[in-house]
């Protein structure tokens, strides 16, 4: 099993993420589906709520592309570490596009059920990303 369900979350982010492909999110998707994440305002739900959101993500990065850099699978778990790059050419967060392209690191774990993911928690360089677009400060180094 631990083959497929890494096979199935692998195609996810082929189809909608890397290629776009809204139209499939219920192929992969149960009807229930929710993600933990924070830079949304809490969790998303259903397909409706995770096209709205990837929808959002590619008008504000089109040239938006995610690398799976690792999986591990275990009983209905699927955990991935991925890295993603892009262009910021629209609106973000409510900032206006900064035309920076950018790079973050990020890992989903997501349960599997019925030959859907049914639940996502997601984790992602949020305060990294907000720098390399110039939306937060870069810090200062620490004195000695």
């Amino acid at each position: 099993m631990s083959r497929k369900y890494k096979d199935l979350v692998s195609r996810s982010i082929q189809d909608v993420w890397n290629e776009g492909n809204f139209d499939v999110i219920e192929d992969y998707v149960s009807s229930d589906f929710v993600v933990h994440g924070s830079i949304a305002s809490g969790d998303t739900l259903g397909p409706d709520g995770i096209r709205e959101y990837f929808a959002t993500l590619r008008r504000a990065f089109p040239d938006l592309h995610f690398t799976i850099e690792s999986q591990i699978a275990e009983d209905d778990l699927v955990v991935t570490r991925w890295e993603a790059s892009g262009t910021n050419t629209g609106e973000f967060q409510g900032m206006p596009p900064t035309g920076k392209q950018c790079q973050i690191a990020g890992h989903d774990i997501d349960r599997i059920a019925n030959g859907k993911i049914v639940e996502c928690w997601s984790l992602f360089d949020e305060l990294g990303l907000f720098i390399e677009l110039g939306i937060v400060p870069s810090p200062e180094p620490a004195k000695p």
